[in-house]
């Protein structure tokens, strides 16, 4: 709300009365001071003018002066901040060029230069959608007319159909030629695919209602990014690249941990004083660059170009867009307002973009585990078309949305008034994040192990030995491992990983994952120093090194294999979630708690299959550099 502070005009001063006039007798010019969260030159520690003034003369020509200059500040608040801001560009890009003068073509250099044109692009895209805003308006307001005619409509129905011709064409002969020349075992995962749009097609809750426009872009979309990701060198340096940045980045949490638990590196629990911190440090960030207005712009153009290719509403497609980055229960806040009057179609789409997603607070626990970081954020990003593919599909729309296009401004704006309000904020509110993971952590894991011992026991009284939830999850998934197109030596392994993550949480499959791939990572080197002597066996589901005596506990699988489990397991589509979810919707819509309920289990499911089919395309498109 805006703050009105009134001001007195320079020069009002009554010397018979100590250099005061009363407020009924002196020309009043008022003032307005916006306060808003976040912005510059705010003013709302600012001094109350309306109070009596003080009385001594010394205390009155301070009152005098100070109310003249927080006058003067309100008055030319815009143009200080408007010099302020372009003094700091200007020293800045002083600075950037003398760096790339002083060094250039090293890792350094290449991020300056990247982060620097990324802050630029960001800005620029900024004040162009604010200067264009009337004219993109008028534009529209002459186009919608002959778009929306009966002729309008036919040639987009043409044109869209032609462009998913062309798209198709070119993914099909890409495969046939690139892939199922060289790889004819990952065509697999295709049917694999084709396996899983069939079963959500049949039991859709209304299969005349699907609109397959969505369907069809959501997995396109995937394919694209696919490929440019998993089949292009350039694109996975990219990725990879990214990935690097972000393991060095979230090693800065490690100077938090070692003040608190003196070296974290030599303490017992690893995960407590090492893991944990991660979480803290990057929801903190993700706060302050939410405060900052850069996480919104980033999420609304995500947004925009879902809606804009899959036909998705505005409100569901910020969300999908969102879950690349926060939780399953952060992502909802940003639409929060419009939950109440989403339909049944929107809602399942939400909860299905968080089960299929991770945030990106736990990404770093899982890059510190050893799992491949670029694998992660890819998995992410490739998962959010495909939830709103597959849940429009289990679940398409019967009812009219009331969303508009408008929506998209309208998202949820930060409470916090300054950045370090923010930094606090986050990393008070991760205490909560953390404190779930830990518990949730040692319940699973006790509840794994009572699950496991009363397994055994039971096996063993028929003589059956090592028979636990693992093994059952090795023979009960293993039909959906071998289609992910998993070498079949691994398909028990990927099969018993996605069961563990279905019925625990994906934090201790990652877990388990990180613990084969340094498996593989040990035997790589044990054979690489060994040469032609590096002999090696399986005992029991072990790997047992000869020349070492060392014991890989969990074997090792193939770089692909690896690469397959990652995609799987990446997302919040566990039983445990559907709790936190229901009780994180409820509270930001009471009045569709019933909704919520209704389908979260098959949200649940979609969300899950979302990872798979990601997957599927991982396994299909898998290139080594």
């Amino acid at each position: 709300m805006p703050v009105e502070l009134k001001a007195y005009h320079v020069g009002q001063l009554d010397h018979t009365n100590k250099g005061y006039i009363p407020e009924e007798q002196a020309e009043i010019s008022d003032v307005s001071v916006r306060v808003q969260n976040g912005h510059p030159g705010e003013m709302d520690d600012a001094p109350n003018f309306d109070d009596e003034p003080p009385t001594d003369r010394c205390s009155l020509c301070v009152y005098n002066i100070q109310k003249r200059i927080v006058g003067c500040l309100s008055t030319h608040a815009h143009w200080i901040k408007k010099t302020a801001l372009l003094l700091i560009l200007c020293l800045y890009f002083a600075y950037f060029g003398y760096c790339m003068y002083y060094r250039f073509g090293d890792e350094g250099s290449i991020r300056l230069l990247v982060c620097t044109v990324f802050g630029v692009l960001l800005a620029f895209s900024l004040l162009v959608l604010g200067w264009t805003k009337k004219p993109r308006r008028n534009l529209w307001k002459r186009l919608k007319p002959c778009l929306t005619s009966k002729k309008g409509k036919r040639v987009i129905r043409i044109l869209s159909l032609l462009l998913k011709i062309a798209v198709f064409a070119i993914i099909a002969v890409y495969i046939i030629v690139d892939v199922a020349i060289d790889h004819p075992q990952n065509l697999i995962a295709v049917a694999g695919q084709a396996i899983y749009i069939i079963i959500f097609f049949i039991f859709s809750i209304s299969p005349g209602k699907v609109k397959w426009h969505t369907v069809f872009w959501g997995f396109a979309l995937q394919y694209i990014l696919a490929l440019i990701i998993l089949r292009q060198e350039w694109g996975f340096q990219i990725f990879k690249y990214i990935g690097d940045r972000v393991g060095e980045f979230l090693q800065h949490s490690d100077a938090g941990a070692i003040f608190m638990f003196s070296d974290p590196l030599i303490a017992a629990n690893i995960f407590a004083f090492t893991v944990l911190p991660i979480v803290i440090f990057f929801y903190t960030i993700i706060s302050i660059l939410y405060y900052l207005g850069v996480m919104q712009f980033i999420v609304r153009v995500l947004g925009r170009m879902l809606a804009f290719s899959m036909g998705t509403t505005p409100a569901e497609s910020l969300n999908a867009a969102g879950n690349i980055f926060v939780g399953m229960t952060e992502a909802p806040l940003m639409i929060s307002p419009f939950l109440k009057d989403m339909t049944s179609s929107e809602l399942h789409a939400v909860m299905t973009g968080g089960f299929a997603t991770i945030a990106g607070s736990v990404l770093g626990a899982y890059v510190s585990f050893g799992v491949p970081a670029n694998h992660l954020i890819s998995a992410s990003v490739m998962s959010a078309p495909a939830a709103l593919a597959i849940s429009k599909l289990a679940y398409p729309e019967t009812e009219v949305s009331k969303s508009t296009s408008r929506d998209f401004s309208k998202m949820e704006k930060p409470k916090e008034r300054n950045i370090i309000e923010a930094a606090t904020a986050g990393a008070t509110a991760s205490t909560k994040l953390v404190a779930a993971i830990a518990v949730n952590i040692i319940a699973f894991l006790s509840l794994l192990n009572f699950v496991n011992a009363t397994l055994v026991w039971c096996g063993q009284r028929a003589g059956v030995d090592g028979f636990t939830l693992e093994f059952i999850c090795s023979y009960v998934f293993f039909p959906i491992a071998f289609f992910m197109g998993t070498d079949v030596p691994d398909c028990r392994k990927i099969a018993e990983l996605i069961g563990i993550k279905t019925f625990t949480n994906e934090f201790i499959a990652y877990q388990k994952l990180a613990g084969i791939i340094s498996n593989g990572n040990a035997l790589a080197n044990y054979t690489t120093f060994y040469n032609d002597t590096a002999h090696w066996y399986w005992d029991n589901g072990n790997v047992i090194l000869n020349m070492t005596g060392q014991e890989l506990t969990g074997g090792v699988i193939s770089d692909k294999s690896e690469v397959i489990a990652t995609y799987a397991l990446c997302g919040f589509s566990n039983f445990g979630s559907i709790g936190i979810l229901l009780g994180a919707m409820g509270a930001l819509a009471p009045t569709r708690k019933t909704d919520f309920a209704r389908m979260v289990v098959r949200a649940m499911i979609s969300g899950t299959v979302a990872c798979f089919l990601t997957a599927c395309i991982a396994g299909l498109l898998y290139k080594e550099y």
